[in-house]
């Protein structure tokens, strides 16, 4: 089955050579306007949103963005997209790709050649024939991507998932229940929803990937988020707003904070065990001003040499 081809830099608006500090900035811009929290037709904004995170989760990734950069290398020419050698097997699996999804927020290219279904062989089972047992090989089971934002891992969400093998038009839907809290890399298991076999069937394993999102990073069970200061708010204190997953809330900033300084939330973060949650850190960037007028540079001169510093040339 040939699959559309996605150009992850026209999405995120950036060209091949693009830095990652470029790729990053393109893609909290475009998260921030298409987040479905902030926009009125919530339906597009979550399909853009989820767009935007597919091609971040490639080209943010050195490894992932290398050999995305060694597939696409030819993608318009004439005659249409054809994959390079080697790149027939989706990556992980042992053959061509045997099941089709929708619903787990990410594109068939996508699953194709970054993620794809994944076959996991397994035991015998008991089985009766004619009188006696004996042992049949039990259906493989079948794992998959599934992308989670981070409103969904903290509170759970239900989300429908179709399932198509690629010999068949026949279309499997089940509601899959993401519960709260669940974590990168976690698998939710399906029972049953897997390969046939003589032994039973075998299960479906949903591998959750946690959306990138503009304003936090994950760190386990917290969430960090950079807030920027001028040097001047960093040397008298200032007061400044800061997300969270919930409300904006007011974080008062001491005199003397340093570059990288973390301040702590308490229990803004995402849950833990036990009903608790983590914690959310906000952490100090301090933006040095790149150019100055020749008022700014004359006043900082003054705080240099009042801290015995000379003045540059001199």
């Amino acid at each position: 089955m040939s699959v559309q081809f996605k150009d992850y830099y026209e999405t995120l608006g950036v060209s091949r050579s693009a830095s990652a500090d470029e790729i990053k900035k393109a893609f909290r811009k475009l998260a921030r306007q298409h987040h479905p929290d902030v926009s009125k037709d919530k339906k597009a904004a979550e399909a853009k949103f989820k767009e935007i995170n597919e091609a971040y989760e490639v080209l943010s990734d050195p490894e992932k963005r290398k050999k995305y950069d060694t597939l696409g290398a030819d993608w318009d020419k004439a005659g249409g997209f054809q994959p390079p050698p080697g790149w027939q097997q989706p990556a992980g699996a042992g053959g061509a790709r045997e099941y089709h999804f929708n619903g787990t927020g990410f594109s068939d290219f996508f699953e194709e050649y970054f993620s794809g279904s994944r076959r996991r062989g397994q035991p015998f089972g008991r089985t009766g024939f004619g009188g006696e047992e004996a042992y049949a090989r039990r259906g493989e089971d079948v794992e998959a991507d599934i992308m989670v934002t981070l409103d969904e891992a903290l509170h759970g969400s239900h989300r429908q998932v179709s399932l198509r093998k690629s010999d068949s038009s026949k279309v499997e839907t089940y509601n899959v229940r993401i519960p709260a809290g669940v974590h990168e890399d976690q698998r939710i298991r399906l029972a049953g929803r897997g390969s046939a076999g003589l032994g039973g069937a075998g299960d479906l394993y949903l591998r959750v990937k946690i959306a990138q999102h503009p304003d936090f990073r994950v760190e386990g069970s917290d969430l960090v988020h950079e807030v920027s200061l001028a040097p001047w708010e960093a040397v008298l204190g200032t007061e400044v707003e800061v997300p969270t997953l919930e409300k904006t809330m007011k974080l008062k900033v001491p005199p003397g904070t340093q570059h990288g300084q973390r301040f702590r939330l308490k229990q803004r973060g995402m849950p833990v065990a036990g009903k608790t949650r983590g914690d959310l850190y906000v952490v100090a960037d301090i933006e040095m001003p790149k150019s100055l007028t020749a008022k700014e540079r004359e006043l900082w001169e003054q705080l240099a040499e009042m801290h015995g510093k000379k003045k540059s040339g001199k």
